[in-house]
């Protein structure tokens, strides 16, 4: 049998499509040696056991967060020859795993963002008072969201979900969690907060919520968020992150919505409370208006005795000076021509005269006068 003999590019190239065929994903576990970063931009490392070492390069955008060596890694690529640099395996994703390695990894990243000031209390927002548009992102058919939807509709109504299904954990879960907080970003219409939320698990199934991919994305989104990871033992960096955190899924739903019954009993009492102001307020003014009207009615008495009073004064006044009071004493009032006379120089013998008395009038004629 004729051998093959390839030129350098040709066994290169014939390898590649042999690994395309056979291996064209690949799955390798061990620990991270000689990890560098190259121009900020290029990733390459070693992942070895006691026996082998396997060489990969990628680039930094795939990093979920800061790495050291000694630490255990899953990673997932393509294995390549490159013509110049010989047998690698191209980068697809790379996450730690095992809890120590878990562990590790996130206290390196929690270093790195709390330096940037990303966990600061002064940057958080405050959720609205009650929503009326949630973001929800959580995986679609998950305990989490039925939980989370169950218990927002029994302590309230009119709230609109839009729930947006992504992967919570595995491989896929950073890049699904980054793009669905995108997807509710840059929507026409911003929801008033996004929660992203799932149940508990082990260390490697919350690791998407320690992926620094994410922890910015949370902490960069123009709506408020909310993250809420089943568990109680650790807090993840995408919870620290958060405008607000919750315990729960179900925690997460009373956190944003207040509970109806609560607040039908506080409106009841509010009602009632506001009746018996009113009523008191009625009373009072009643009790005002009686004895205003009391005042007032005093005051007409005392105004129309002082007026009758007055009255009285100007009819004794009025009998004083009435001059047939004079004329009933005796006095008579004696006129010529319609006009009273005063003085005997007024007149003249043969003068007609009319003498008023009290009870009647009395015609003269002037003979004389002395």
């Amino acid at each position: 049998m004729e051998e093959l003999v390839f030129s350098p590019s040709e066994f290169v190239a014939v390898f590649n499509q042999t690994l395309e065929v056979a291996y064209p994903r690949v799955v390798i576990e061990g620990e991270l040696a000689n990890f560098r970063v190259s121009k900020n931009r290029w990733q390459y490392f070693d992942i070895q056991d006691e026996q082998a070492s396997v060489a990969f390069f990628g680039t930094v955008y795939q990093l979920p967060g800061p790495l050291e060596d000694g630490i255990t890694v899953r990673a997932v690529g393509t294995p390549r020859m490159h013509p110049r640099y010989g047998f690698t395996i191209n980068l697809a994703s790379l996450v730690p795993v095992g809890e120590g390695a878990l562990k590790k990894a996130a206290d390196l990243l929690a270093k790195k963002l709390a330096a940037e000031g990303l966990f600061a209390a002064e940057r958080k927002r405050l959720l609205p008072e009650l929503p009326q548009t949630i973001g929800l992102i959580t995986a679609e058919d998950s305990a989490a969201a039925a939980d989370f939807i169950k218990i927002l509709n029994e302590r309230w109504v009119g709230v609109e979900v839009w729930l947006h299904d992504a992967y919570v954990q595995g491989e896929q879960a950073p890049d699904s969690l980054v793009g669905a907080i995108n997807h509710f970003n840059n929507t026409a219409r911003l929801p008033d907060v996004v929660v992203l939320t799932r149940g508990g698990g082990s260390a490697d199934d919350l690791a998407a919520f320690n992926d620094e991919r994410v922890v910015r994305a949370v902490a960069a989104s123009r709506a408020p968020t909310l993250v809420a990871i089943g568990h109680e033992v650790d807090t993840s960096l995408a919870e620290l992150a958060a405008d607000q955190r919750a315990s729960t899924p179900s925690n997460a739903a009373q956190l944003l919505v207040p509970d109806k019954q609560h607040v039908l009993a506080q409106l009841k009492a509010a009602k009632a409370a506001l009746g018996k102001a009113l009523y008191n307020n009625l009373a009072h003014k009643t009790k005002d208006l009686e004895s205003s009207r009391e005042y007032l009615t005093s005051q007409v008495f005392l105004l129309l005795k002082n007026c009758q009073n007055q009255l009285n004064s100007q009819r004794r006044l009025l009998h004083v000076f009435d001059p047939k009071t004079a004329l009933k004493r005796g006095y008579a009032i004696v006129s010529r021509a319609g006009k009273n006379i005063k003085s005997a120089r007024q007149v003249k013998p043969g003068d007609k005269l009319g003498i008023e008395l009290s009870d009647g009038t009395i015609a003269a004629r002037v003979e004389g006068r002395g």
